[in-house]
């Protein structure tokens, strides 16, 4: 069987499994580890194709779930970042018995902006997706760059990004190809009423890839998924502000999951 890097550490009772972004690993989780260690059981994944698990190749969001799926504790609560948010949606959707929440970060059912619709503009996206043959790594930190933009911390931010990145084995430029791919391509906004599970969508009000709006048009949509807006936080809230992230994470758990 090909192998999935998957890392299990915590002293809680709740499992937890953190799902990372495009061109990442589980690395990139190293601030808020500590912060909920102690209230956590946590599986630190990298997703199919990404950091140790490279042997997967290129995938679809389908292909991506149906890897993860037999890995999952049962009663999981995910956590999905980004790419990694669509990821547990579609876990999610496929699989509702096994997984006992959802929270979603800077993620949005469909990452493309479209008429009505607030996202990355597809240009933004053709392009990132051209330069990638010509020069992988400019590209891959242009992308943690926009990440970040915005916050007191960007700068800063923005190289612990990177820092995650090449501490890792580098994706195949097909896998990074298939990750943009699924950011431009799918769209679960019809689906997403299917989640009767808890599902918390935490969002950065400076995010320039997943623009706040986001949030109050698919509160319409999903009136029992409460929605967050972290001030001051962009695209990666859990890295500009670990604690009040993780604090949202804890009352989330109080609230929903008993």
């Amino acid at each position: 069987m090909t192998s999935l890097y998957w890392r299990t550490c915590g002293e809680g009772n709740v499992d937890l499994v953190l799902l990372h972004g495009w061109g990442l690993n589980a690395e990139v989780w190293q601030s808020i580890v500590p912060r909920l260690s102690p209230h956590f059981r946590l599986h630190l994944v990298d997703l199919p194709g990404y950091g140790r698990s490279q042997a997967f190749g290129a995938l679809s969001l389908a292909e991506m779930a149906q890897r993860l799926l037999p890995h999952l504790p049962p009663r999981a609560l995910l956590l999905g970042w980004s790419l990694g948010g669509l990821v547990a949606t579609e876990l999610a959707l496929r699989a509702p018995q096994q997984i006992a929440g959802v929270i979603s970060v800077a993620s949005s059912p469909c990452f493309t902006a479209g008429e009505e619709w607030p996202g990355i503009k597809p240009e933004t996206l053709a392009t990132f997706r051209a330069q990638l043959n010509s020069d992988f790594q400019r590209t891959v930190e242009r992308f943690l760059a926009l990440q970040t933009l915005g916050t007191d911390s960007a700068r800063q931010d923005a190289r612990r990004l990177k820092e995650v990145v090449l501490a890792q084995p580098i994706p195949p430029v097909a896998v990074l190809d298939s990750g943009l791919a699924i950011l431009r391509e799918v769209d679960l906004r019809d689906r997403l009423p299917r989640i009767e599970m808890p599902f918390l969508r935490l969002y950065g009000a400076l995010d320039g890839l997943v623009p706040r709006r986001i949030a109050s048009l698919l509160d319409a949509a999903l009136p029992a998924s409460p929605s967050i807006v972290m001030e001051k936080a962009a695209h990666a809230p859990f890295i500009s502000h670990p604690d009040a992230f993780c604090q949202h994470i804890l009352d989330f758990r109080q609230e929903f999951c008993r």
